[in-house]
């Protein structure tokens, strides 16, 4: 399958990779751009972009760290400045796809994010207001790591936490962790657990997961990730929203509780829809493509 021809837009200091539907239509004034989620690129929705891009115009973009956008060096909290680093987190990459909102896009906007895309896509459309119309989740990612959701009864992970948050702040650590991941076959194995069905599981994906970590400071998003101990969680940013959102969920999620995402559409009034995809893992967009973007469609319709 083509991947659409990627574009640059410089921002800050950086470069940021992303690239449009084929068949956009600028006058109809209305947009979509995707975000991806941790480990993934732009790349990962192709089979999304182009058919959603027969609705709406339809970016996508790669986040600061990831795909063929910039990867400048994880400063930590305790870290002092170097030249070309930057504190990754969710106001981070928020701020990144706002400022694209506003800067390329230039007019309203529906947010779709997939894992802790989703999160992103929720600060982000907070920024954006108005200029957002709404937010479709795909898996959103759920955070059971943060610190804000330790239970005090977990004696065991209360013990071992300190432990675990001073390992993974060295950077033989992270690096070690990121260089054993990094492989096709690694990757492979992922996949086979986020896909449980095994659709589209091929050597396009893999070479999709596999080129980015090649490249050279690719090791210091994963540091900077995998150090965000106290970050959004999504239940702190749906009352901050007041427009439609859409949950979409893999029945068969590996990582993301479906009984949470249950829990969400009962406590959130702005959550207008939860569709569940049987079968599906983490990534429904890429495995259940045509049924995903049904259900995106129709959320569209619904609330244009």
């Amino acid at each position: 399958m083509p991947i659409n021809k990627s574009k640059t837009w410089k921002w800050k200091n950086w470069e940021i990779s992303w690239s449009l539907s084929k068949k956009s239509n600028f006058e109809n004034n209305k947009n979509i751009l995707l975000v991806h989620g941790f480990g993934a690129s732009k790349k990962h929705w192709r089979h999304n972009q182009d058919y959603l891009g027969k609705i709406f115009n339809c970016y996508a973009i790669d986040l600061l760290g990831f795909g063929e956008s910039s990867q400048p060096s994880a400063l930590l909290n305790y870290e002092p400045y170097k030249e070309n680093s930057i504190k990754y987190s969710f106001d981070l990459w928020s701020t990144q796809i706002s400022s694209f909102c506003s800067e390329i896009i230039k007019s309203p906007v529906y947010l779709v994010g997939n894992s802790i895309g989703g999160v992103i896509a929720l600060k982000a459309a907070e920024t954006l207001k108005n200029d957002c119309k709404g937010v479709i989740l795909i898996d959103c990612a759920q955070r059971t790591m943060d610190d804000k959701r330790l239970k005090k009864s977990d004696i065991l992970m209360n013990f071992f936490r300190p432990v675990l948050k001073t390992l993974v702040r060295q950077r033989i650590i992270s690096n070690t962790l990121f260089t054993r991941a990094a492989n096709p076959k690694v990757i492979k194995k992922i996949l086979e657990q986020a896909y449980p069905s095994g659709k589209n599981i091929d050597d396009e994906l893999i070479e999709i997961l596999y080129q980015p970590s090649k490249r050279k400071n690719s090791k210091e998003a994963f540091r900077g990730f995998i150090n965000l101990f106290n970050d959004y969680l999504a239940t702190d940013l749906f009352n901050k929203v007041d427009i439609p959102i859409q949950l979409i969920w893999g029945e068969k999620d590996p990582w993301e509780s479906l009984d949470e995402a249950k829990d969400w559409k009962k406590k959130f009034r702005n959550i207008k829809r939860l569709d569940i995809i049987q079968g599906a893992g983490h990534c429904p967009h890429d495995e259940e493509p045509e049924k995903t973007n049904k259900l995106i469609g129709e959320f569209l319709q619904e609330t244009k």
